[in-house]
């Protein structure tokens, strides 16, 4: 076997313990305790780590592109052909809520079998039921309803894929390296993120004028998704992952551990308090914002072929907005309090639907959707990262599970409500009203003596060496003062 192909260090729990370490010679005149620090902390990398996340995040970056591809033209589809709020409220149930549910066992899955495997299985049926979609498509059939389930089953594939992702980055990653990793991982996405609207908007345009704007146009996107789910799950088939402990060798069942999930969200304080923000913020924020499309066709409508080119401009402004703030993050915010970050970022999105609401042109719109891109990694960096420093990994699949939950049953609810809504009311002040009302409940998130502890558990953790020990810190500075 070659070295490349060896497991990462660590991964294996038996005979890891019986190794000594190699001694360490070290010159006259040098810091021994900075050379044993860096000794150890090559000890402790998981082996190839740099090459294993690059081929990793490559990988994923590809097939993710794909799919945006996807994302951007079935929704840009339903707007320009229904306008109607309540079919974009069916839209997001069906691309959401699927997720919610698989996730509850994705989570599961992701503590008991290899990730990278239930990752490579996930990418591969999503892309062959985009490809039976587009193969159906080419007969001439074009039911709404045949959109809506594709949707639905690439929403369950992510239910697996989205916990999976978010605990095999901290398995592969070493540990001081997490939040620069995940920010430079969002700050390649939001690069693809740029490319995925503009090659969206130019080959949607192209197949609209051939196939005069029927659901036929969407053929040539699905086919690019196949393409790029095939070369994502090759490049992931060359990192070599461990199952964090092999199904057949777990002491309890699926429904077993699956309670035993349940029980340590329900026990840990600070997850709650954070998992309860999440979903604050996806219902206050994020499920509006996917009211503005059909904000941008309504109230500044340009003719079809210029609402296609300001759609994707949208779509591009909040991409080069979430690019920078990745970049950024990633370089000078690394080392920064992580739930200063979190709320202060929480606060900014309520402050920006409030914006946005207000734009009296379509230019001012785009400005504040970039703000709104140039936040995102702000808040979502610092999030993930936290979760990753805090929960033990053995358990960090499930608990990757409970967040996609929440975010997957937050974004649908929201636009069960506001998608109807958006057919009665003007969006603008839906934005508004959300906006306000954000300012409103994490001022309370923050200003509760449950959230001042929170602040707190964040700031110990931070503090401590593994996530171990995080998560007993932030669980003391919880019932502190009880």
């Amino acid at each position: 076997m070659r070295d490349d192909d060896a497991p990462p260090r660590g991964d294996d729990d038996h005979g890891a313990s019986a190794q000594q370490a190699p001694s360490v010679e070290v010159p006259a005149g040098t810091d021994a305790a900075a050379v044993g620090g860096e000794a150890a902390n090559a000890a402790a990398d998981p082996a190839h780590w740099l090459r294993n996340v690059v081929l990793f995040l490559g990988g994923q970056t590809v097939s993710l592109f794909g799919s945006m591809l996807v994302q951007y033209t079935v929704f840009w589809y339903l707007t320009l052909t229904y306008q109607r709020g309540d079919i974009m409220a069916l839209a997001a149930v069906f691309g959401f809520l699927p997720q919610a549910i698989v996730s509850i066992f994705g989570g599961v899955w992701a503590d008991r079998h290899n990730r990278k495997y239930l990752i490579m299985a996930a990418d591969a049926a999503i892309a062959l039921t985009t490809l039976a979609l587009a193969l159906i498509m080419m007969t001439g059939y074009d039911g709404v309803w045949l959109i809506f389930l594709t949707l639905a089953i690439r929403s369950a594939g992510a239910g697996i894929q989205t916990p999976a992702v978010s605990a095999l980055i901290p398995q592969i990653t070493p540990a001081r390296n997490l939040m620069r990793i995940n920010g430079i991982n969002g700050s390649i996405q939001s690069a693809m993120a740029l490319l995925a609207p503009a090659a969206a908007g130019a080959v949607f345009a192209w197949a609209a004028t051939a196939w005069g704007g029927s659901a036929a146009s969407l053929i040539p996107i699905f086919f690019i998704d196949v393409v790029t789910a095939a070369i994502g799950i090759l490049l992931l088939a060359f990192v070599p992952v461990a199952a964090v402990r092999r199904a057949a060798d777990a002491p309890t069942g699926y429904f077993a551990d699956l309670v035993e999930g349940v029980r340590y969200v329900a026990h840990h304080a600070f997850l709650r308090w954070l998992l309860a923000l999440f979903a604050i913020i996806f219902l206050l924020t994020v499920a509006p914002s996917n009211l503005t499309p059909l904000m941008l066709v309504r109230s500044f409508d340009a003719g079809e072929q210029q609402n296609i080119t300001n759609l994707a401009v949208l779509e591009i402004a909040f991409s080069v907005g979430m690019m920078l703030g990745g970049i950024v993050v990633a370089s000078f915010f690394a080392k920064r309090s992580r739930i200063g970050m979190i709320v202060t970022s929480a606060l900014v999105f309520g402050l920006l639907a409030v914006g946005m609401g207000l734009s009296p042109n379509v230019w001012v719109f785009f400005a504040f959707m970039f703000l709104v891109g140039l936040a995102v990694p702000f808040f979502s960096t610092p999030s993930f990262t936290l979760l990753q420093e805090t929960v033990e990994p053995e358990r960090q699949g499930r608990v990757f599970g409970f967040v996609g939950i929440v975010m997957a049953v937050a974004m649908p609810l929201g636009m069960s409500v506001l998608g109807p809504l958006a057919d009665v009311v003007a969006i603008e002040v839906l934005l508004v009203a959300t906006g306000i009302l954000t300012f409103v409940v994490v001022a309370a998130a923050v200003g509760l003596p449950v959230g001042r502890r929170a602040v707190q558990a964040a700031r110990d953790a931070s503090r401590a060496e593994d996530p171990v020990a995080a998560a007993a810190a932030a669980d003391a500075a919880m019932h502190d003062g009880r």
